[in-house]
């Protein structure tokens, strides 16, 4: 897979993906989960096109957004722990929170360079195939623009109770699920080295990481 496909892919990622979050969840309670991934994709990618500073990969400014925005609309918790695996339910709640913030971070500093590369790329949705009773489907999308279309698609869970509507917590990129692809990264760590080796290898990542960003600028 050279450069530009994996640029495309995180792209597409981050754009209809982790920036699901971008606009505002007015009456999402009431919306059906492809309707809800249709609109956000839409007004998403209409928003990072017009955002010079997160289209530059400004962390501060992806950061902000990530913050504001998008964890409301994400069950990042439910994502972290599930790529972190059996551990997590031996971690302290300091070490959760830990691994919650350095995995964020790894995200955002992963994808943020993707961003320059949103042009004119749209969204198709396939139909959803669940029932109406279900409490967590998956919502496939298609991402069309420069070159291949790109398979993008998404689980979604309907949280109960205040109508909170539905909430992300796995990507499938092309046949690949997020969450799946760093438990097998994360899975090594911990062996390794427990818990607090996982925490410490996610900081340096994020580390080396900001140094590359900044020597690129420089």
């Amino acid at each position: 897979m050279n450069r530009r496909t994996l640029g495309r892919l995180a792209a597409a990622v981050l754009a209809t993906g982790l920036f699901a979050g971008l606009v505002p969840l007015a009456h999402a309670e009431d919306e059906a989960p492809d309707v809800l991934i249709k609109r956000l994709s839409d007004d998403v990618l209409a928003t990072i096109k017009a955002d010079r500073q997160v289209r530059s990969g400004d962390i501060e400014r992806i950061m902000g957004v990530v913050d504001a925005k998008i964890m409301p609309n994400v069950n990042f918790q439910r994502m972290t722990a599930s790529a972190v695996g059996p551990a997590w339910r031996e971690a302290t709640p300091e070490q959760r929170k830990r691994l919650q913030e350095e995995f964020k971070l790894l995200l955002v500093r992963t994808y943020a360079g993707a961003l320059s590369q949103i042009s004119d790329e749209t969204v198709n949705m396939k139909p959803l195939r669940a029932a109406p009773a279900d409490t967590d489907v998956i919502v496939r999308t298609e991402v069309r623009g420069r070159g291949d279309p790109i398979q993008l698609d998404y689980r979604l869970e309907k949280t109960p109770g205040q109508g909170a509507g539905w909430k992300i917590y796995n990507l499938n990129v092309l046949g690949v699920w997020l969450v799946e692809t760093y438990r097998s990264q994360f899975a090594q760590e911990v062996n390794a080295k427990g818990i607090d080796g996982l925490i410490a290898s996610l900081e340096q990542r994020n580390r080396a990481n900001s140094s590359g960003a900044a020597g690129k600028k420089g």
